[in-house]
């Protein structure tokens, strides 16, 4: 009985005692976000420094779509339009110099080869992204399945990383 009135007492005061001091609410964060915590929205930084050097980037694994290698600011792409067109589309392709666009482009969802871009494919930027010349946010050792190899080849015979 005593027991049991000294661990109800013992429970109330610790009870008494929490409720005399309001717990604070964790701020989540992350590294890459800055100050801001999880839950709150956050403004994006101004990309202002788009390459514009036309040179074709390495793709780091296959399938991957090629990156924009020119600045693509204010190209309008809607149902209406579509401005890479202008030099990417097949039969323009000899007076711009561009790279065509992909014959995997021009084929519906079942299969069928069509005589325009198909429509599944037609919004170029939701796989086709412009670089910035920025700083990573965070560190990659990155490195492709070419470059994989040829370390593997240049490792002396018996010796394993």
């Amino acid at each position: 009985m005593i027991f049991r009135s000294l661990t109800l007492a013992l429970a109330l005061l610790a009870s008494s005692a929490g409720a005399a001091e309001p717990q604070q609410p964790v701020k989540l964060q992350d590294a890459a976000r800055g100050p801001v915590p999880i839950m709150e929205t956050t403004r994006p930084p101004l990309l202002a420094n788009p390459v514009n050097d036309d040179i074709r980037r390495t793709r780091n694994y296959d399938m991957q779509p090629p990156t924009i290698p020119h600045k693509v600011d204010s190209y309008q792409i809607d149902k209406n339009f579509n401005k890479c067109m202008d030099c990417h589309a097949r039969a323009k392709t000899e007076l711009s110099q561009a790279v065509p666009v992909s014959v995997t482009h021009y084929v519906d969802r079942n299969g069928k080869v069509l005589g325009q871009i198909s429509t599944r494919r037609y919004f170029c930027m939701q796989c086709h992204v412009p670089q910035e010349a920025v700083r990573p946010l965070v560190n990659n050792q990155f490195e492709d399945v070419d470059t994989v190899i040829r370390k593997g080849q240049a490792a002396p015979a018996g010796h394993k990383k």
